[in-house]
């Protein structure tokens, strides 16, 4: 009882950062759509894509061969040397691609936003999401020593200064789009210092090329695969650029960021359950595929539910903060929140390749996931536009999606609780597109309503059959509330 505690506990502390994360961009909104135009949008979805693609290269996978091998490093010695030895690595990388974006941003910016006066826009992005690199490998320790307070600390100070430093450059400074990636820089930055005082005090600086080498054996395979995921997951925005418009792009990005909501929650319960799933693979113990999938089934829930939920009540958040000109985000929102629903199965299947160290198929999957995005969205954009592209990223993770589940359970075996599993996920389709078909349709807005409201409860009702929403649960919530932080 009190390890199930703990683990609810560590759950609703996980879960801090997502919430403020999620809701503080939609309090914002009202703001920053008002003083920024769909054009400015679009240039810094455009200009966040190639700062994710080439921040990514700089840290050479090397996140997920960190983390594997954090477990196997008992002793302080072992882990003070493996995390400087790899931020050591990520900074030199990082410093080279920053010096060659700013000798070429110019003639980048042209080639990505179509625009040359977005050049310093697209550099000082790629600074940032390189420092964004770099702070979460001491976020990765705390989650790993499932120190839960402090992940939620740093990770929830960092979102307000962020935000609170945007607002003051876009609305006070009138700084425009600039403003939002300076912000989110200075934010970062203070944090990661913050974060390298704290860590020097306990783990003394030590480089260790052996555990490096060992983390880049477990990295370096990953990083096609992270090359060709960037390039497919942020393909879509590319190609809307060429086949529509600036301010088409803006309005994808945006749906786009408020279905994250869903992702950035899942992560945040990734956190929870990814360090005792490898605990248990580990341990390896007779009955540990079946532990495994009785496990993860209440996360799964709970990633579906929210999920659910924003792509049922998309319509509710955009009429009421957006201005008119960006209503054509509601179906966008409805439908990326269903494809970061069905990421869930991504997480896992990583965790299952991963520790059985077959990161090359990784890269093999990446390969197959980014020739069906191209398919697909380059079809339903030239037929569709921006709702297109969302629909297509869709498609195609479900086609992809169900390939890397039954490679991932070839290698480890999860055994997973099917029925639960499939009506949680069947009922998230149908009940998302019934939601778009009905507001397609036309059809009165008090009994679409109606209808959302009534697929929300069977969904409820369902966690409560399989004893995901119980008393038990809920007392164990309110204890976890009582538990001293550490």
């Amino acid at each position: 009882m009190a390890e199930k505690q703990q683990q609810i506990r560590n759950s609703l502390i996980y879960i801090v950062p997502s919430v403020v994360s999620g809701l503080l961009p939609i309090v914002t909104l009202p703001i920053f759509t008002r003083l920024l135009t769909k054009e400015d949008y679009g240039a810094l979805a455009l200009s966040s894509a190639y700062a994710v693609f080439v921040a990514g290269i700089a840290n050479f996978g090397l996140t997920m061969g960190y983390e594997r091998n954090f477990f196997e490093s008992k002793d302080p010695r072992s882990s003070s040397g493996l995390l400087y030895s790899s931020l050591l690595f990520v900074a030199s990388g990082s410093l080279l691609c920053c010096a060659l974006t700013f000798i070429f941003k110019t003639r980048i910016a042209g080639m990505i936003t179509g625009l040359r006066d977005y050049s310093d826009l697209l550099f000082w992005s790629l600074c940032a999401y390189c420092v964004i690199n770099l702070k979460s490998y001491y976020l990765v320790y705390f989650k790993n020593s499932e120190n839960a307070r402090a992940f939620t600390v740093y990770s929830v100070d960092e979102i307000f200064l962020g935000v609170a430093a945007s607002l003051l450059l876009v609305a006070g400074f009138h700084m425009g789009v600039r403003g939002l990636v300076f912000g989110q820089l200075f934010a970062s930055t203070t944090i990661l210092i913050v974060l390298f005082l704290r860590f020097v005090k306990v783990l003394p600086v030590c480089v260790n090329g052996r555990l490096l080498k060992d983390a880049l054996r477990i990295s370096v395979p990953l990083t096609p695969r992270f090359f060709l995921s960037v390039v497919g997951n942020q393909f879509d925005k590319y190609l809307l650029g060429l086949l529509s418009t600036l301010g088409g792009v803006g309005i994808y990005s945006l749906g786009q960021k408020i279905g994250a909501m869903v992702f950035t929650f899942m992560t945040a319960i990734q956190n929870v359950f990814s360090p005792q799933v490898f605990r248990r693979m580990f341990e390896a113990r007779e009955d540990a595929a079946v532990s495994i999938g009785r496990y993860l089934t209440p996360f799964a829930y709970v990633s579906v539910i929210v999920g659910l939920v924003v792509a049922l009540f998309a319509e509710e958040v955009v009429i009421l903060l957006m201005p008119r000109m960006y209503h054509d985000a509601i179906e966008v929102i409805s439908v990326m929140a269903m494809y970061y629903g069905f990421m869930f199965f991504g997480k896992i299947n990583g965790t299952q390749l991963i520790f059985m160290k077959k990161t090359k198929i990784t890269s093999a999957l990446t390969i197959v996931s980014l020739a069906l995005n191209v398919v697909f969205v380059l079809f339903f954009v030239k037929r569709s536009g921006v709702i297109g592209a969302a629909w297509g990223m869709f498609l195609a993770s479900l086609v992809s999606g169900a390939v890397s589940f039954v490679i991932a359970q070839r290698y480890y075996r999860i055994q997973w609780e099917y029925r639960k599993i499939g009506f949680m996920f069947l009922s998230f389709v149908a009940f998302s597109v019934a939601a778009i078909v009905l507001r397609m349709l036309g059809v009165d807005y008090l009994v679409r309503l109606a209808f959302k409201v009534s697929f929300l409860s069977v969904f409820l009702y369902f966690g409560i059959r399989i004893n995901v929403i119980s008393k038990a649960n809920m007392d164990l919530v309110l204890a976890a509330f009582r538990f001293k932080a550490v």
